[in-house]
């Protein structure tokens, strides 16, 4: 299973290698990132013009990639801000109040709401549906939006995304790549999620309690008013905003908008929607929702008002997206996107940078149970900073596969343990990029989140690893 490795593969993961050193010294990397596109153009062009089209196509690219999550967000939070201004959103959520009293229950309250919806629709968008309504709760009795974001991110892009036992697209993936039926992968996966997810929301936890006794604990805010994104008011509301709708239609809208959302989820089971499809059906429901809501609040001014919150929600979009662009475009070069930017440029038998460059160490390392596990964990990973944790675990069950047939058992259980690195690693817990959508909503800085999350996550993988070192 030999595989030839470039000068372009080794500049990419001394890049790599970089850009983690920078983010735990708690430094921007986007320049870094630009540096990085040139010099890979550079050495698959060997021509100037080319390297330096390699930018702005690289950028270009990531737009496309990203352009769906950017506009869901985009569209949640132009539906958060017409709830909030006239008092919708805070009738909505006021019943919550009965069973989150605490920062430690907005935390795990938090957490496993997001978890359980996850589970059925994908995080992405179970964190545009119950971020506007669980975080004004969150905030009020004292957790800061930077925790409830750390919460959102590891129970669902973590815990509900790597086990993926409902729509069971990562199982799946996984299980066909390592020759194996996906009820085999899922069973051995679960005592993988759970100590994952156990210990990485503890030390997480732990951590954020510590440093706001310490007061070493970093907000993180984007907003700028210190409540959140979605709840980043750049002017107050009008008292005749307010007064728009009456307490009684308020009432009404507050049932009637979580229903809407409940049947998107009915539908999404009936209609087998999944990821993107999923995504749309919320946003389009969101959309429609925007819509009613200004029309009955602003009545003659509501055809002008629809625009104005459209351009708030993609405002606030693009900004938090902007600096993250950059970035994205790096790391999708460890992909699909070489060759669709700079051409067949890699030796014949690659399979994109990043998993040729998990074979490699799959092939340089000796076959036993506990290197096995060791280094499926430590493939699962590097093939999971591209970004977008599904792109590197068809190789992950390839190479587990591999190992299991040389030591003669445990082929499920690294399979599975392949999974869990991949996708705790790019599904959007630690690369700044794929974690967006929790930070946006929460109106913090991905790079703090993403700071903030480094500690719990490596723990909670090493301690796995040790679990899957018994298992196999």
């Amino acid at each position: 299973m030999g595989i030839e490795l470039s000068a372009i593969h080794y500049v990419y993961l001394a890049f790599i290698v970089l850009i983690m050193a920078l983010l735990i010294k708690r430094r921007d990397t986007t320049m870094i990132c630009v540096v990085g596109i040139f010099t890979l153009g550079l050495l698959a062009t060997e021509t100037l013009s080319g390297s330096v089209s390699g930018i702005f196509n690289s950028f270009i690219y990531a737009t496309k990639e990203l352009m769906g999550t950017i506009m869901i967000i985009s569209i949640i939070v132009a539906m958060s801000r017409v709830l909030i201004r006239t008092g919708i959103n805070e009738t909505m959520v006021s019943p919550l109040t009965r069973f989150i009293r605490t920062p430690t229950m907005a935390y795990w309250g938090i957490g496993i709401i997001m978890m359980v919806t996850s589970l059925f629709f994908w995080p992405s968008p179970a964190v545009a549906l119950i971020g506007a309504v669980l975080l004004p709760v969150a905030i009020r009795v004292g957790l800061p939006a930077l925790g409830a974001a750390v919460a959102m991110n590891l129970f669902g892009h973590g815990i509900a995304l790597s086990g993926d036992y409902i729509i069971q697209g990562a199982p799946k993936l996984t299980a066909d790549a390592a020759g194996l039926p996906v009820s085999s992968v899922m069973t051995a996966s679960v005592p993988l999620v759970l100590v994952m997810g156990l210990v990485s929301t503890v030390t997480a936890f732990w951590l954020m309690r510590r440093d706001q006794r310490n007061g070493t604990w970093r907000d993180g805010l984007v907003a700028g008013k210190g409540t959140g994104g979605v709840l980043g008011e750049d002017h107050p509301a009008s008292k005749e905003d307010r007064a728009a709708i009456s307490s009684r239609a308020k009432k009404w809208l507050a049932i009637l908008i979580p229903l809407l959302f409940a049947v998107d989820v009915v539908a999404m089971f009936l209609l087998d929607l999944q990821g993107g499809d999923a995504t749309a059906l919320v946003g389009g429901t969101a959309v429609l929702i925007l819509i009613g809501v200004t029309l009955l609040a602003h009545r003659n001014r509501g055809l002008e008002k629809v625009t104005t919150y459209l351009i708030e929600g993609l405002t606030f979009g693009f900004k938090v997206f902007g600096p993250v662009i950059p970035i994205a475009a790096f790391f999708y070069l460890g992909d699909a996107a070489f060759k669709e930017l700079f051409g067949q440029v890699l030796p014949e038998t690659s399979h994109g940078i990043v998993n040729d460059l998990g074979v490699a160490l799959a092939d340089v390392v000796p076959l036993n149970g506990i290197v096995g596990a060791v280094t499926l964990a430590v493939t699962g990973a590097i093939t999971g900073l591209d970004g977008s944790g599904f792109s590197g675990i068809s190789l992950a069950g390839s190479i587990a596969q591999l190992f299991g047939t040389a030591i003669g058992s445990g082929t499920a259980v690294l399979t599975a343990l392949g999974q869990v690195a991949a996708i705790w690693v790019g599904g959007g817990t630690l690369i700044p990029w794929a974690l967006i959508p929790a930070a946006a909503i929460c109106g913090v800085s991905p790079f703090e989140l993403a700071r903030r999350n480094l500690k719990p996550v490596l723990i909670g993988l090493a301690v796995t690893t040790v679990v899957a070192m018994f298992l196999v």
